[in-house]
């Protein structure tokens, strides 16, 4: 039974079957169509008149097949927390299709917690409604704030429980993403040496996502262009206290987009060494390692790279750590941008770094809320006092910085009132904090009660406007409230 929805125009499934495995999603028992994002919806093309809850429980579930799909699962590698693993591929997801847009992009629709397949391993394939809503939550969220990532279209209800440590409702969430080619996806042809396979997704690569910066030499400019956008990416990440918790290689994306939420999580009190993940001891994907991570997994990547970049291996391989060495001013640059932004500096100078570096030192010692900070220096008055800053211990210290901070916004073309009052615009209210999302799970978990989702997601589609809804929105936890572990919920 096909029924003709979605405008699918697949590519990725076209290519030599050593890429994926053809499989169906397997059906549950008592699919329910729980969440629907309209808006992503109507900027995919998708007529929303199609989309009945019967036809989306069936649909979003994987109990029926759209006309047009071509179900695969992905085969990818990665190296988890440094250690290679050679096989890995989607052990939870399959991608259904690929859809056009009205204005001609292109996005893959993914079902993930949609039963096991030939890369599941030892997993069941399946997601606890937890992890789905998380990631429905934060994808979200992360759009609204402006910031490269997948989407998500709908979570559906399985109508079965999965196995964790104890017994957890099922759900399945649609994503959205410009692709789901990783750099995991290099390494695995890359350690197969399957270089005819690895030149082939290089290619194809390049044509989807990279057709308008390809320059003469096509590998390079590929490089060239991922160091780029990731180092973008990440320092967006710092910019609103983001934290990944898993930047494993199989979980960075080719093309710049946030992907794979498990032990995500949001910084309340500001600490540059804070981690959520709740395996990592190490600390390895602590906030302050996100960019020294990302240039790690790069180097990975431009090692992919090299048995294409110059006929000469010597001369390759320096290629490589010529692309690789242009990632720190990239990040510290788009840093320094990202940061001075929160501050109201519009034209950010080297020397602005001592001075938002002085604030975030402020804001560890005090223990401050990193998001409240930010958002409280728009209401400094001419005094300089405000009331969030009354906690502060160290008065004169955080005087000097703000004397000094006022200083260098009479550099800037504006007025300083209305540099402050334009931080509003920079700076989010409303984050998925730790603590409000996990209430959401557990009203769903506990009393099948999706109301405070759907709430919640209405309020961060304007992340930075005050509105008129219960304050615990845009307040810190208070300390029996605070979340410390994430967990990604495989």
């Amino acid at each position: 039974m096909k029924k003709k929805i979605f405008n699918f125009s697949n590519t990725y499934s076209k290519l030599p079957e050593t890429f994926y495995e053809k499989i169906n999603p397997v059906p549950v028992k008592n699919p329910k169509l729980e969440q629907y994002n309209l808006n992503l919806s109507k900027q995919l093309n998708i007529d929303p008149k199609k989309i009945s809850d019967e036809t989306g429980s069936l649909i979003f579930s994987g109990n029926l097949i759209p006309t047009g799909a071509h179900p695969i699962a992905m085969v990818y590698a990665g190296h988890q927390f440094g250690n290679f693993v050679p096989k890995l591929g989607d052990g939870r997801a399959i991608l259904i299709g690929e859809l056009i847009t009205t204005n001609g992009e292109r996005f893959d629709l993914q079902l993930k917690g949609s039963g096991r397949t030939p890369f599941s391993r030892q997993g069941d394939g399946r997601s606890p409604i937890g992890p789905v809503i998380r990631e429905y939550i934060v994808s979200e969220a992360l759009h609204y704030l402006g910031i490269k990532s997948t989407r998500s279209l709908a979570i559906v209800s399985t109508g079965e429980n999965v196995v964790r440590e104890r017994l957890i409702p099922g759900g399945i969430l649609t994503r959205i993403a410009s692709s789901h080619i990783r750099i995991g996806t290099f390494e695995y042809f890359y350690h197969k040496n399957d270089l005819k396979s690895l030149n082939k997704l290089i290619e194809y690569t390049n044509q989807r996502h990279f057709s308008d910066k390809n320059g003469k030499n096509q590998y390079e400019s590929l490089l060239k262009t991922v160091i780029k956008s990731q180092a973008k990416l990440i320092s967006k990440w710092m910019g609103i206290g983001f934290i990944h918790g898993v930047m494993n290689t199989d979980n960075t994306s080719i093309c710049g987009e946030t992907i794979d939420f498990g032990p995500c999580a949001f910084m309340d009190h500001f600490n540059p060494d804070r981690v959520f993940s709740y395996i990592d001891h190490s600390g390895r994907y602590s906030y302050s390692n996100q960019g020294k991570v990302m240039l790690w997994n790069l180097s990975k990547f431009a090692e992919c790279l090299i048995p294409f970049l110059d006929a000469n291996l010597n001369k390759s391989r320096k290629k490589a750590i010529d692309c690789l060495n242009t990632f720190p001013d990239y990040f510290n640059n788009y840093w320094l941008k990202e940061m001075s932004r929160k501050i109201g500096i519009s034209t950010a100078k080297k020397e602005d770094q001592l001075l938002i570096n002085d604030l975030l030192e402020i804001l560890t010692n005090e223990n401050l809320d990193f998001t409240l900070s930010f958002r409280n220096l728009s209401k400094l008055d001419s005094q300089n006092t405000n009331s969030f800053f009354d906690k502060i211990k160290n008065k004169k210290k955080f005087g000097n910085w703000v004397d000094r901070w006022n200083k260098r916004l009479e550099n800037e073309k504006q007025k300083i009132s209305k540099i402050k009052h334009k931080l509003n615009d920079i700076n989010p209210a409303y984050i998925p904090r730790n603590h409000i999302v996990e209430e959401i799970i557990e009203s769903v978990e506990e009393k099948n009660d999706f109301s405070p989702m759907k709430n919640f997601l209405s309020i961060i589609q304007k992340p930075f406007i005050n509105q008129n809804v219960n304050l615990k929105y845009e307040s810190a936890p208070e300390p029996h409230e605070i979340v410390s572990n994430t967990f990604c919920g495989t």
